[in-house]
């Protein structure tokens, strides 16, 4: 599958990278697509992490919108991390592409931060089961707006606690960095088969 990874400036190492590798050891086609910061008038193919790792995505998001030509992708990806998480919230194009990719069908991942802060105000989350970094459900209102905003946003939707991850439907959500190993596995798992999941877990010696 095509797996599309969105890395702003502030994003969380841990999430991101881990992701990616366990992907790649899969087979996948994962791309790491340059998010740039609201406002910033150009963008930078090496983006830097909250902890302060450098790394170098695969293209311009610029670049990326062309390629894409108004289409869609298998998958996309965004970590947690702040302020990566709200620098990607800021981006419109990221708004409605994972609008348009919830609705399609297609599967929409998140970690920490990134169910909170990026896909609230998308809508996406309404009618569904979710986790995030704890704490953050509760700031909902400070992501959609207001608070009546993030309560028209999440309708019927169900934050779900103590949980490595939840998956409703093609929505994948994560807790946060402790847990990004069972997230990713469980993306790989949705991308390449259970088979390949598994051969993942002995040859890297999962717990």
């Amino acid at each position: 599958m095509n797996i599309s990874v969105f890395l702003a400036q502030g994003f969380e190492e841990i999430e991101a990278l881990t992701v990616v590798d366990y992907l790649r050891r899969a087979g996948q086609n994962v791309t790491l697509v340059s998010v740039p910061e609201d406002g910033c008038p150009s963008e930078k193919i090496v983006v830097t992490g909250s902890h302060g790792i450098s790394v170098t995505a695969d293209m311009l998001l610029k670049d990326y919108i062309k390629q894409l030509n108004g289409g869609t992708t298998d998958a996309i990806f965004f970590p947690g991390g702040m302020p990566g998480a709200k620098n990607l919230s800021e981006n419109q194009f990221l708004f409605n592409f994972t609008i348009k990719m919830a609705r399609s069908g297609k599967i929409v991942a998140a970690i920490c931060a990134a169910p909170a802060v990026v896909l609230a105000q998308t809508g996406i989350l309404a009618n569904r089961r979710w986790t995030c970094y704890p704490g953050m459900e509760n700031e909902l209102d400070k992501w959609c707006g207001s608070a009546l905003k993030a309560r028209e946003l999440t309708e019927n939707s169900t934050h779900i606690k103590d949980v490595p991850f939840v998956l409703d439907n093609n929505v994948l959500t994560g807790r946060g960095p402790g847990t990004a190993e069972q997230f990713a596995m469980k993306l790989v798992e949705l991308t390449a088969g259970e088979q390949t999941a598994q051969k993942i877990r002995e040859a890297s010696c999962q717990r």
